[in-house]
Formats: structure tokens, C-alpha cells, sequence
């Protein structure tokens, strides 16, 4: 549905469906391996930033939407994990 989506409080990568569901990724690439995976390096404040980033793009796509947050980590290797739900899910109504 979009890619790169812009607004004041960040970035989101992709904003995808499935099925009912609205799914935001994050996608973190880390090629250092004397760092913490690229898992690791979602911290709390790009948590918060991810979430209120969310809130824009609803609004003007209004109704009842399920929808998630998820992680998409590739590391040195290339490997890539896809965790759902990388942070607790909840469901907005607008």
C-alpha cells in the first residue's frame, strides 16, 4: 500500500495488507556483527516513533482497522527474520 510513508513524527518502511489486517514493517539492515542484531536495535523510541507514525496514516483511510507492527531484520549474513507483532498489536477505531 506504501513504501517510505513520510510524516512529522518519522518514517515507516512498508505499509502492507493482509487480509483484514493493516501491517506497518520496519526494516533494519545491520552488516556489523560486534553489534547487537538488527533486531536489537528497534528500540524504545523508534517504537514510539513507529506507533505515532501510524496515527496520520489512518486518519484519512478511516473505518476499523486491525492492525500490527512488524520487524523485518537482515542481518551480516543477509538472513533475513520476519517477526510479527514485533511489538504489542492493538486495534484503532477512527
Amino acid at each position: 500500500m506504501a513504501r517510505n510513508y513520510r510524516c512529522r513524527y518519522g518514517e515507516i518502511d512498508l505499509i502492507i495488507q493482509e487480509g483484514a489486517t493493516l501491517v506497518f514493517v520496519e526494516v533494519r539492515l545491520r552488516r556489523n556483527p560486534n553489534f547487537a542484531g538488527a533486531l536489537f536495535s528497534v528500540n524504545r523510541a523508534k517504537r514510539n516513533r513507529l506507533t505515532a507514525s501510524t496515527q496520520p496514516y489512518l486518519q484519512p483511510h478511516g473505518g476499523s482497522l486491525a492492525m500490527r507492527l512488524d520487524v523485518v531484520a537482515i542481518d551480516e549474513t543477509e538472513r533475513i527474520e520476519w517477526t510479527h507483532s514485533a511489538f504489542e498489536a492493538y486495534r484503532i477505531n477512527i
